[in-house]
């Protein structure tokens, strides 16, 4: 398929490797002597027409920066009949023939939505909650569970010196893909997620067991949707940036076990700073591909990563509803709750 302009925006919250995507775009698209429009601030820069012309000038070094240089929001572009009409109005303005739309579960919903409407678009999955289905792997989600990681890794210590339970609050409403990972990686003697209720009368009495085995301190990672057993997460525990899961786990377990408690929550700090070496290759290899299917006229798809290889599948299955955490999976981290 002969194609000469394509646009590509970015939308949702922002991660690191949304600029390695954008590089990868623009290369590819330029080898086939494809003209790339960047929309500012996700689907809103299509609607309003606020667009800029992307050369290879545009994305030198940007491979390592985190962020996105377009700009995003959480704009739905087909909330009303005017913006619908701004955007139909729009593609045919600036001659786009296909837009690649960058984003997770809200922006690729309304990418499905606007490919129903006759807009070539191909999705490509981004966020670090690793919550997409028909991908094995979001980019921005390795670097969240590193930066996770590194939390841990440097909370050991004061915990340990000061015979502390820490507890770690980490992003994830409906998912745990970033507290199991990061809390396993950076040996978390507890890890709470939301498709699993927890006990904490059970918790507490393991960790009061270990104290008196001679283990004076522990590490809690608690994924922000988290909930109890039986029971909701109660009322006003929260401080408006957090639901306050991590200060109700805490003040639980000071209060059953008489001991010193303290929380950290990382918050906005995962989606931050520079993507790691897999996010990099990842989001790379995702912009290539989109483009590729582009050319092959391959619309409404998303391309995702399954294995080693970078395939298609379509954004109705991609949003379908939220890849939760594998509760098999999950049990290699419950060896060491115990």
């Amino acid at each position: 398929m002969s194609v000469k302009k394509i646009g590509i925006l970015t939308g949702g919250g922002d991660c690191p490797g949304l600029n390695a995507v954008i590089r990868a775009v623009v290369r590819r698209a330029q080898s086939f002597g494809i003209e790339v429009l960047g929309l500012r601030n996700g689907w809103l820069g299509l609607i309003e027409g606020d667009v800029e012309p992307l050369t290879s000038f545009s994305v030198i070094g940007i491979l390592p920066k985190g962020g996105t240089i377009l700009g995003t929001s959480r704009v739905n572009p087909l909330k009303t009949a005017e913006s619908r009409q701004k955007l139909a109005s729009n593609v045919q303005r600036f001659g786009l023939e296909a837009i690649i739309v960058v984003g997770g579960d809200g922006t690729l919903s309304a990418a499905r939505d606007v490919w129903n409407l006759g807009v070539p678009v191909v999705g490509i999955p981004k966020t670090i909650d690793n919550d997409l289905r028909g991908t094995d792997y979001t980019f921005g989600f390795d670097t969240a569970v590193n930066i996770v990681r590194d939390a841990i890794d440097r909370l050991h210590t004061t915990a340990e010196s000061h015979h502390r339970v820490m507890v770690v609050e980490v992003m994830g409403h409906k998912v745990g893909w970033i507290a199991f990972h990061g809390g396993l990686a950076g040996g978390a003697d507890f890890i709470l997620i939301p498709e699993k209720p927890y006990h904490l009368d059970e918790m507490c009495a393991v960790l009061e067991s270990r104290r008196k085995r001679g283990r004076t301190f522990s590490i809690v990672v608690v994924a922000e949707g988290a909930s109890p057993a039986g029971e909701p997460l109660p009322e006003n525990v929260g401080d408006g940036t957090s639901t306050g899961v991590g200060y109700y786990v805490a003040r639980e377990i000071g209060r059953r076990l008489g001991v010193e408690t303290r929380v950290t929550i990382l918050g906005h700090v995962q989606r931050g700073g520079s993507p790691t070496a897999f996010d990099r290759i990842l989001a790379t290899r995702f912009g290539i591909r989109a483009v590729d299917l582009i050319r092959e006229g391959r619309f409404g798809q998303m391309v995702g990563l399954q294995g080693t290889r970078v395939v298609a599948v379509s954004l109705e299955e991609a949003v379908a509803g939220p890849k939760t955490v594998d509760l098999e999976q999950f049990a290699d981290a419950e060896v060491f709750f115990g």
